[in-house]
């Protein structure tokens, strides 16, 4: 927005200018809040602002004509910058003249000559008064002290200034007059009316009676200010009715007060042609136009002389380029920023008038910014698209400032726009699913498996934390199994496993990064426990009490291969471990029995002699195990004539055929179960995961 006010140049320090709050449309308690604070352009601090109360104040006594000179406005340009949100309001105040200056005359006695033969209606230029106020408060009228002779006449030159000439209105006479003494009073338009006088004395002359005499008196011609030096400006037409050394002229630069002389040093003029030619390249941007007094005198005794003004306006070239000021800068920018954002206040400025000073802002298409113009020459950087710190963590922003002339001139400046992170992406495991192996009666803390996840957030929205869930499938919590370091997620065992217990566990394992709010993701660890030879063989028939011997009877006249008894024994183990195999323990003399390796069965190995005595057998059971474990069991087998028993009966078991006491045959079928078995829960699993 832009707010404009006005005060007068003679106000005290402290005197409110306006009430800033409140054509602000905010709160007074609100300015502090979002540190309101006032920037003058150009560096100089005439103003403050009272947080306090939202009044804008005077910080020094303002001067006019020290500001603004002889400028017909004079306006002093402000910035007020607002945050949360960023704003920024332009302030004119404009500086009222007050009439505190009274006119005055360049020198207080002014002397003219005039020859006595000069007809009526002959002027004499008198120096122009000056007074630094303007409008109606500069120069109004002139008054000239009466007289019989002299009268005042009042001329408006191009730029507005008015020029006091004397008029003669009666032919003179020295003889009679020699000198005249007249008061020339300057009477400014204020209120009240202030004045300043000069005391003219006018010499009459004997002689030379024709002034020269511009054709026109006054002329204004127009220049491009980037003309070559040398160039010729103008040829002043002066004319002089008298002949010989009366109308020889000589031309000279009149210098005032009130035309200052610093157009000497950019013109030149020839004394007795009357060129005037440039001698110094002109600059547009210094001064737009130039007043030149030429006084033109001839060579009579005495010399009579007559002025020319000539008005020098230049025209603007393009000839400056434009500048880019880059106010406030809002870096870095969240990457959840809406749309509309303000990124930026840039000023620009082009020294050119007209179209070389209209300038416009342009950035690259491809981003996601646009530039919106929030008053004259000023621009709002705001967000045009949707920002992402993972696929662009900064932007350089180039901005190109390029003005309509012909032919255009152009500048850029180039910034770099920072992107905050926001948690906008939850961590991401390398594979949902994985596979752990665990030998049996591990040590506690022994090291399973190490999960990996990653997180293209950064900072604490990027630093993860692992942490393992109860899912509900196991009757124990899993934390009483498993942990897991929160750090680089490696899972340890809390307490030796049993596979014979537990053969395969669900480790749901949990990462959540550190952001507000935070996000997670899980993966699901099936850890699978290894079997160890950690149980030896039971024998199951025939139970016997430890350090018993089980007691069987045979006939006596039982041929080889009689099936005596069965030794049936199994493991708590799997695989390989659980592969059972039976042999007798060697004696000092051979037995008349043997033993089936895979199946138990022991049998007469040869016939019996009569009137035997018994025979003791120790039958070792053993798994396939590393190292291999075993147990035995002592049999006490007694031939008797008459006993004549059916085995099968006795030992109460089904009889089979060789087939079925194959152990072998069992084991696959045993561990075909636990493969289907597994294959069942991973797909229950899967199928609860998905």
């Amino acid at each position: 927005a832009q707010l404009r006010y006005s005060v007068p140049e003679d106000r005290e320090p402290g005197t409110s200018v306006s009430d800033l709050a409140k054509d602000l449309g905010v709160e007074v308690r609100s300015l502090a809040a979002r540190n309101l604070r006032l920037v003058s352009e150009g560096g100089q601090r005439h103003f403050q602002v009272d947080l306090a109360a939202g009044m804008l104040l005077l910080d020094s006594r303002l001067d006019r004509e020290t500001l603004c000179g002889q400028s017909l406005t004079c306006s002093l340009h402000l910035q007020l910058v607002m945050e949360n949100p960023l704003q920024l309001h332009r302030v004119e105040v404009d500086v009222l003249d007050v009439n505190d200056n009274a006119p005055q005359f360049p020198k207080p006695e002014v002397v003219l000559e005039i020859t006595e033969v000069a007809n009526p209606g002959t002027r004499l230029p008198l120096e122009v008064a000056e007074d630094p106020d303007m409008g109606s408060n500069s120069i109004s009228t002139y008054e000239l002290s009466p007289s019989q002779h002299f009268a005042l006449s009042i001329n408006v030159r191009g730029d507005g200034v008015k020029m006091p000439e004397i008029v003669l209105e009666k032919a003179l006479d020295r003889e009679k007059v020699a000198v005249h003494h007249l008061t020339l009073t300057a009477l400014d338009g204020g209120n009240p009316v202030k004045s300043g006088t000069a005391k003219v004395t006018i010499h009459v002359l004997d002689a030379n009676d024709n002034p020269p005499v511009c054709d026109p008196p006054i002329s204004k011609v127009y220049l491009e200010e980037n003309v070559p030096v040398g160039t010729l400006v103008a040829k002043l037409n002066v004319t002089d009715l008298d002949e010989g050394p009366n109308g020889d002229m000589e031309y000279s630069f009149k210098i005032s007060n009130n035309s200052p002389g610093k157009f000497i040093k950019l013109f030149s003029l020839h004394p007795r042609t009357g060129e005037i030619r440039t001698k110094d390249p002109l600059d547009y941007e210094e001064s737009s136009a130039y007043e030149i007094a030429v006084r033109v005198r001839d060579k009579g005794s005495p010399a009579m002389e007559g002025h020319c003004h000539l008005r020098v306006e230049l025209i603007d070239i393009n000839d400056n380029s434009p500048e880019i000021v880059l106010t406030s800068l809002s870096s870095p920018v969240l990457e959840d920023a809406t749309l509309g954002t303000v990124i930026a206040l840039i000023g620009v400025k082009d020294d050119d008038s007209g179209d070389n000073g209209q300038v416009r802002l342009q950035i690259a298409k491809e981003l996601p910014f646009k530039l919106v113009s929030s008053f004259k020459e000023h621009f709002s950087l705001v967000t045009n698209g949707p920002l992402d710190r993972e696929k662009a963590s900064g932007y350089n922003i180039t901005v190109r400032a390029v003005d309509s002339g012909s032919p255009q001139r152009a500048t850029q400046k180039t910034f770099y726009l920072q992107i905050a992170d926001v948690n906008d992406n939850a961590p991401n495991f390398s594979s949902p699913f994985d596979t752990a192996h665990v030998q049996e009666n591990a040590f506690p803390g022994t090291s399973v498996f190490s999960v990996s996840a990653s997180d293209p957030d950064e900072g604490s929205n990027a630093k993860l934390t692992y942490s393992i869930l109860h899912n509900g499938m196991q009757d124990v919590p899993i934390s009483t199994y498993f942990r897991i370091d929160q750090d680089n997620g490696t899972i340890y065992t809390v307490r030796a496993l049993d596979y014979e217990q537990d053969k395969v566990f669900q480790v749901p394992v949990e990462v959540k990064d550190a952001g507000s709010p935070a996000l997670s993701s899980t993966a699901v660890v099936h850890v699978f426990v290894l079997d160890e030879n950690d149980n030896a063989p039971t024998i199951v028939y025939p139970s016997v009490p430890t350090g018993s011997a089980f007691h069987q009877t045979i006939p006596a006249l039982a041929e080889p291969g009689y099936l005596v008894t069965k030794i049936v024994a199994i493991d708590a183990d799997s695989g390989h471990n659980a592969w059972l195999s039976y042999q007798l323990q060697e004696t000092a003399e051979a037995l008349p029995f043997h033993v089936e390796r895979r199946s138990g069965e022991i049998r007469v190995a040869q016939a019996l002699r009569e009137s035997e005595d018994p025979h003791r057998l120790v039958v070792e059971v053993r798994d396939n195990g590393t190292p291999s474990l075993s147990t035995s069991v002592v049999l006490v087998i007694s031939p008797e004539e008459n006993s004549v028993q059916d085995f099968s009966k006795s030992l109460d078991l089904p009889k089979s055929s060789p087939m079925d006491t194959n152990l072998t045959l069992y084991l696959i079928i045993s561990l075909v179960s636990i493969s289907l078995v597994s294959c069942v829960m991973f797909a229950v699993v899967a199928a609860r995961c998905l």
